[in-house]
């Protein structure tokens, strides 16, 4: 398990969208440092260089990284056609041989000598996914595979750089995975119960929509 290719990327005026994005991210070459971004809404990515456009909606504490795995992009290179190189997809961090998507909720890697993180949720697409990928109907199809990447908050910053191993140094006992979260929150909203299974890991806005529901279902 190692990584590929650290990505990061520069915001600019696009056509598809009425806000600057950085979602085009490249990789980058020697050591980069990785902390914690702080709060969202006021912190932006997790990487040194990287920059985010809309904080309202990406970075911040509980996504200070992106992770996607070599593999999937594989996956979508045969679904759509067409290449797509590390980074493709916004991601900070483009992985080989691990398990991404299906990583559990509070599952803790190191990467490098020093940088630990943690699993925190599946990542959620929008329009400005799309417009970048420029893929008719991309937000439900990639909904639909929920092939998600996994978001990370920081618990130890260190320098990362391109062939870094990532090992996998805590597994928490439940089943709650980045997909599985993500699934409650859109297409599968009766898993919400199940995810709180993964306790003060789970992203804040997910816990909130597992409390939400609950009370709902349990006062009709």
């Amino acid at each position: 398990m190692r990584l590929l290719t650290v990505n990061a990327g520069r915001t600019q005026a696009v056509e598809y969208s009425d806000r600057p994005t950085a979602i085009d991210k490249r990789p980058v070459e020697g050591t980069v440092w990785v902390t914690d971004p702080g709060p969202s809404g006021v912190g932006g990515s997790g990487l040194a260089g990287d920059m985010i456009g809309d904080l309202r909606h990406h970075g911040g504490s509980e996504q200070a990284v992106y992770a996607y795995a070599r593999e999937e992009l594989d996956f979508w290179e045969r679904e759509l056609d067409r290449a797509l190189p590390n980074g493709s997809f916004g991601e900070n961090l483009t992985t080989i041989g691990v398990e991404v998507s299906d990583a559990l909720v509070g599952e803790r890697w190191r990467i490098g000598e020093r940088l630990v993180l943690e699993v925190t949720d599946g990542r959620i697409p929008c329009r400005t996914f799309a417009g970048w990928l420029g893929e008719k109907g991309w937000v439900k199809r990639f909904t639909r595979h929920a092939r998600t990447g996994a978001y990370l908050r920081v618990i130890e910053p260190g320098g990362i750089q391109a062939g870094d191993p990532v090992e996998i140094v805590h597994r928490p006992d439940h089943g709650v995975t980045a997909s599985m979260a993500f699934r409650a929150v859109t297409t599968e909203r009766s898993l919400l119960p199940e995810v709180l299974a993964a306790g003060d890991a789970l992203h804040p806005l997910v816990r909130k929509a597992a409390h939400e529901y609950l009370a709902k279902y349990r006062s009709a």
